[in-house]
């Protein structure tokens, strides 16, 4: 009777733990990854383990192909801390394992929420206080923020717009498909809405595409006509919006110099495309791309190069691929697409009332993956930790109503 209440109370630090640690992202990722450990010792202890989902293979062999590019890279110690960012995969197992109830992953879908909200209340007050610091030296807002976003609890914008691009889409499937009623929808729409500011006022245009791709499937299943609606509210708000607002948006066709990035990607992309001629298979190695980057910038590129950061080629496919070779690249592709095949399969064959996370997976994924073409997303701790841990989720939520439609058959 003892023991087993023990391991009891282990399995509910265990979920507690995997709480903390898949929210924790999202104010602070060291307190994280303390709790990510813990959440592993009390899984082990509490003799629950870790299961691995369906994505098993191709990410084993995605790790494997890392290590051996850095096996064969010039100095493999500059790859260490690739190596290190293993350890964030183990949320991927914990929220799968942890996470076995569907009311867990509903309960996880809010916290994020609650905890984004607060992360983008935050976020909207630097950007008054930008716009204040802008007016009072007299310079240019747009130049002046471009250059410094907002932020919110992290420490870069594109870390804050790539979690806010989650949270945003798993909430607006809640809202759309599982249809809450009350306080609950009212503090949701809150929530929403605080999460919207933030994204749009955040000028990050990968988050608005992977926002805008996410949202149009979502929409898709839940009142397609609403689709074309999309560009009229798009027009509303860029005509109510800040002119800076405006001048981001008309920057995807015409930059206003280095202070938007349409160069400096043009750059990368192009030195990205020569690091993968030159080392199609292995790649140059875990965090080699940034040590070598000048030694492969096209010579009719002007120099001095355009501002930016050369330290990554600002695209998930280009960047490990040049990075850890083509093979380790298809790998992580394969990982996505069968995430995506599995949760889009797993939502035809379960009822109405019951797909809702399985669309927001599906529109997370897809938002990864577009805005992953202009922005190493899966390379920043914070969001690639938010994924793994929604990939698990959406696992736990599989396997969940596997295991009920099993025991109403034996029944």
């Amino acid at each position: 009777m003892f023991f087993e209440l023990r391991q009891e109370q282990l399995r509910r630090a265990a979920v507690a733990l995997s709480f903390g640690a898949a929210i924790g992202p999202l104010i602070s990722i060291a307190a994280s990854q303390i709790l990510l450990g813990l959440a592993v010792v009390a899984l082990l202890v509490s003799r629950l383990g870790l299961s691995l989902p369906r994505v098993k293979l191709p990410l084993a062999l995605f790790m494997a192909a890392t290590l051996v590019s850095l096996a064969f890279a010039e100095d493999p110690a500059a790859g260490w801390p690739q190596i290190r960012k293993f350890y964030v995969f183990l949320i991927l197992p914990v929220v799968y394992t942890a996470l076995a109830r569907r009311e867990y992953v509903t309960r996880l879908v809010l916290a994020w929420s609650a905890a984004a909200s607060a992360s983008a209340v935050v976020a909207l007050g630097q950007f008054a206080w930008k716009w204040r610091e802008a007016r009072e030296i007299g310079t240019s807002f747009y130049v002046y923020y471009v250059a410094a976003r907002i932020t919110g609890f992290m420490s870069h914008w594109q870390t804050f717009g790539g979690e806010m691009m989650l949270v945003f889409l798993l909430l607006a499937s809640w809202v759309l498909f599982a249809r809450p009623r009350g306080r609950r929808l009212l503090l949701a729409l809150a929530a929403g809405a605080i999460l919207s500011a933030a994204i749009v006022l955040g000028f990050t245009r990968n988050t608005w595409l992977g926002v805008f791709v996410g949202v149009v499937y979502l929409l898709w299943f839940w009142n397609r006509r609403l689709i074309p609606a999309m560009p009229v509210a798009i027009a509303v708000v860029l005509a109510v919006g800040p002119a800076s607002l405006r001048n981001r948006v008309v920057s995807l066709v015409r930059p206003h110099g280095d202070v938007d990035s349409n160069r400096h990607r043009v750059v990368t992309f192009r030195t990205g495309l020569r690091m993968i001629q030159a080392h199609p298979l292995l790649g140059l190695g875990p965090e080699h791309v940034g040590m070598h980057f000048k030694e492969y910038v096209p010579e009719d590129v002007p120099r001095p190069l355009p501002e930016g950061w050369y330290g990554h080629l600002h695209n998930i496919y280009l960047h490990y691929a040049a990075e850890r070779g083509i093979p380790a690249m298809l790998f992580l592709v394969w990982f996505l697409v069968r995430g995506l095949r599995d949760f889009w399969r797993a939502r035809r064959r379960a009822p109405e009332t019951e797909r809702w996370y399985l669309h927001g997976a599906c529109a997370g994924v897809i938002a990864i993956m577009t805005s992953g073409m202009f922005e190493l997303n899966l390379g920043d701790t914070e969001v690639l930790t938010i994924f793994l841990a929604m990939v698990g989720a959406g696992y736990a939520w599989i396997r969940a109503g596997e295991r009920r439609t099993a025991e109403v058959s034996r029944g």
